[in-house]
């Protein structure tokens, strides 16, 4: 009988998969070649489920051990509207990018699919930007970093598929460091694709709480400007240090944008910065860094999705403030 209904899952998980790679892989793009593992082997290969490192409503993440080498393990206890499988399909699509965490397989035996990725340690980041595992916290360099290879990863989900593709969950938790510090993007379960000639597609929302864009909010439309406002919550927490939503802040700085506009207007740009940025020296050349990195944040998240720059201007300009910020800005 657990057999019978093992093959079920695998049956109902792997139609629906075949479905989502179909539609998903056309013209010249293919999907990255993943392997299929047993219940047996994932079961196997976390201790039955006893490597938990991290778990939300949705997903258990475990450390496990598969072909003699450590990977991760992403197990889905609950999903809507096979959001599991969407994760699968885009994720072998984006699986060659060097800032997407590398998906080598998936078991389709459970009630909702697991998924099987390269190892990667330190790990995730939290929703203040901190390591998870260990609490600390990035340097400002790396920070940097971090957010101009996501932007590089997300421009990529942008536009160099047939249609765009959206990302809809851009936030800390969903970045993953390897041993070299290099992030990785590792959820998509939420994407969603921008059907040909259109400029946008309507759907319920979905999302982070904080990272969500007000007019997506509004108006259930999606649009390439819908992700870059939420990278640019991205970097206030990265610039911060600080939580989108945060109960102990007075009521009207509740959201993170709104605390930083508060300061803001008191022209006390420091005031905002992650003291543990600050520590230490800070020279002239590294201020000029957190002004043009904060105005970058402020320009993705105008209210407006009209206003708002492209991934691809995004990603430039975070190349020119890691390199130099003498030359003028290219979103001026």
């Amino acid at each position: 009988m657990k057999k019978d209904k093992k093959q079920r899952y695998f049956l109902k998980n792997g139609g629906t998969l075949l479905e989502e790679l179909v539609s998903s892989c056309k013209g010249r793009w293919r999907c990255n070649p993943i392997r299929t593992y047993s219940a047996k082997e994932i079961e196997e290969a976390t201790d039955h489920f006893k490597s938990c490192i991290k778990s939300d409503s949705f997903r258990t993440w475990y450390k496990g051990t598969l072909d003699d080498r450590s990977v991760l393990i992403k197990k889905y206890v609950r999903c809507y509207e096979n959001e599991a499988i969407r994760d699968i399909a885009v994720g072998s699509q984006m699986s060659s990018h060097k800032n997407v965490l590398k998906l080598l397989g998936c078991c389709l035996e459970f009630p909702y699919p697991a998924l099987v990725y390269e190892y990667a340690e330190p790990g995730h980041l939290n929703l203040a930007g901190v390591i998870d595992s260990t609490g600390l916290s990035l340097s400002w360099k790396m920070r940097l970093k971090v957010a101009k290879d996501i932007a590089n990863a997300i421009t990529y989900l942008h536009t160099s598929f047939d249609r765009p593709i959206i990302h809809r969950d851009i936030n800390p938790s969903n970045i993953i460091l390897d041993k070299d510090f290099n992030p990785k993007l590792c959820d998509f379960s939420l994407c969603i694709t921008i059907p040909e000639g259109e400029t946008h597609v309507q759907d319920s929302v979905r999302g982070t709480m904080g990272f969500l864009d007000p007019d997506y909010l509004r108006t259930f439309l999606i649009t390439e400007h819908t992700d870059i406002y939420s990278f640019g919550i991205l970097l206030c927490v990265f610039l911060t240090g600080r939580e989108t939503i945060d109960v102990h802040r007075p009521v009207n700085e509740l959201l993170l944008l709104k605390y930083i506009t508060a300061w803001i207007e008191k022209e006390q740009l420091m005031e905002i910065v992650d003291p543990k940025i600050l520590e230490g020296d800070i020279g002239e050349e590294q201020q000029l860094q957190l002004e043009a990195f904060l105005e970058l944040a402020l320009k993705c998240t105008q209210r407006k999705r009209e206003d708002r720059p492209l991934m691809i201007d995004v990603a430039k300009e975070l190349v020119r403030i890691e390199k130099s910020v003498s030359c003028p800005s290219r979103l001026a």
